[in-house]
């Protein structure tokens, strides 16, 4: 029997209330020994799961801590499938810190990262996939990602697995049947597991594909800012954010670092970052800044390249350019409210004839839908469809279903070209792989990663 963990839940800070969480077969007693109920007839041992009852916790001379609400859920029906007891206090620091202080003194420990979504692994009310979901949710930055993250967490990636695995099962039991019983049985059909093998290779791959486009909203991209000083970059970058992130001015070489902020464009996580522009210069610190400037652009998995139509496309333009043409870019052409026109369409083709160019004006936010329109566009690269909500799955899944589809391939290249039982061996590795997904099969350095990341209280 596991013993009982304790920990705060919620972020330190002030705030209106605060949770200690408790879970473990000896919570209950516990909470109700260090607790004096408003009604002194109330005994917390006795009532009912799923309610909540007012007082206070009391410290070790007997006065209390803080007026708290203690809600108790009884096992298996709670989120660790234990008994589970939340204390809530008041928000802020030092009451919730009081209160666990006074719990871990009554013999409870202090629960390790991710151990109440580590038991509810454990005693069966998550699998794994479910686990890793609950990150998801907590990290997520876009309504699109939490919708992703919400259908994990309901299962959807555990009912598509289990239906590749109950597949599985059946051919291995058709060659299983072969090998065991050769006379009565015979040769398993091996055009019909031929049939079954392609359409589970063609789901693994729609998934893995599904993964990839889904793990946008997940993970976010990083796109740059990029052009010659004074064309308008951070203009662009607090038009995009809709507040003043970048001082503004008519002088060339006012940014000096990377600025960056986190913007939402068609619920893909986009983080922006504005660049210092790329020029000589005898400044020291705008030196460091244009070093900096070429090395956020080299990262980024898209690249805003600014002109300003005033200027026209000068050598400095021409020099940035060569050096982001191998990364995806759109060209913006800038300042197109003003009359001054230097830049024509034919110069735009020869120079970027393979890359798309929006004309438009940051001062007027001309362009800037058609700009966030292209973004969405060029990273989805075929956008997700609403079957791929079903299908998001991390990096770790995504190597078992890789590791699951090689199997299953194996299998399908070596059908009636060796030996019953070598197939045998790859069908059982491909059902191993996909375990991996679920949690059925993995050893606990693989959990001890999965919920290293979590924050303590959860």
């Amino acid at each position: 029997m596991q013993d009982s963990i304790a920990a705060i839940s919620t972020p330190p800070g002030d705030g209106g209330i605060a949770i200690v969480r408790l879970s473990g077969n000896k919570v209950i007693n516990t909470v109700d020994m260090l607790f004096k109920p408003f009604r002194q007839e109330v005994q917390l041992e006795k009532r009912p799961s799923h309610t909540l009852t007012l007082g206070w916790i009391m410290d070790e001379d007997g006065k209390p801590l803080d007026e708290v609400l203690v809600s108790i859920m009884r096992g298996p029906h709670s989120y660790t499938g234990e008994d589970v007891v939340e204390i809530n206090c008041h928000g802020g620091t030092l009451p919730a810190r009081r209160i666990l202080e006074r719990v871990l003194q009554s013999g409870i420990r202090l629960a390790e990262p991710g151990e109440f979504t580590r038991r509810a692994f454990l005693n069966g009310r998550l699998d794994a996939s479910q686990a890793e979901a609950v990150i998801d949710v907590i990290r997520a930055k876009t309504d699109k990602a939490m919708q992703i993250a919400m259908r994990r967490l309901q299962g959807s990636t555990s009912r598509l697995v289990q239906q590749l695995e109950d597949e599985l099962i059946q051919i291995n039991a058709m060659v299983e049947a072969s090998l065991d019983f050769p006379d009565e049985v015979g040769e398993p059909d091996y055009e019909e597991i031929g049939e079954k093998l392609e359409q589970i290779i063609a789901q693994l791959d729609h998934m893995l594909e599904a993964a990839r486009r889904a793990d946008i909203y997940r993970q976010g991209i990083t796109v740059a800012i990029a052009g010659k000083p004074n064309v308008g970059k951070s203009s662009l970058l607090n038009a995009l954010l809709r507040k003043e992130k970048a001082i503004v001015t008519s002088i060339p070489g006012t940014t000096r670092d990377i600025i960056e902020d986190w913007l939402n464009i068609r619920g893909i996580p986009v983080k922006i970052l504005d660049t210092a522009g790329i020029r000589d210069t005898e400044d020291l610190v705008e030196q460091i800044g244009v070093q900096r400037s070429r090395e956020v652009i080299q990262q980024a998995d898209l690249i805003i390249f600014l002109l300003d139509v005033t200027s026209g496309i000068t050598v400095e333009d021409q020099y940035i350019y060569e050096n982001i043409a191998n990364g995806k870019v759109i060209v913006l052409v800038n300042k197109e409210d003003l009359e001054d026109k230097k830049v024509t369409e034919q110069e735009l083709q020869q120079m970027f004839p393979e890359v798309p160019v929006i004309r438009g004006s940051v001062k007027e936010e001309v362009g800037l839908e058609e700009l966030e329109s292209l973004i969405e566009q060029m990273v989805l690269a075929g956008g997700l469809d609403s079957d791929d909500l079903e299908m998001a799955v991390n990096l770790r899944q995504k190597h078992s279903l890789m590791t699951a589809r090689q199997h299953a391939q194996e299998v399908l290249v070596s059908l009636q070209q060796v030996p019953l039982d070598c197939l045998g061996v790859d069908l059982r590795g491909a059902l191993e792989a996909l375990g991996e997904v679920t949690g059925k099969n993995l050893k606990d350095e693989v959990l001890d990663r999965i919920f290293h990341d979590f924050c303590i209280g959860k």
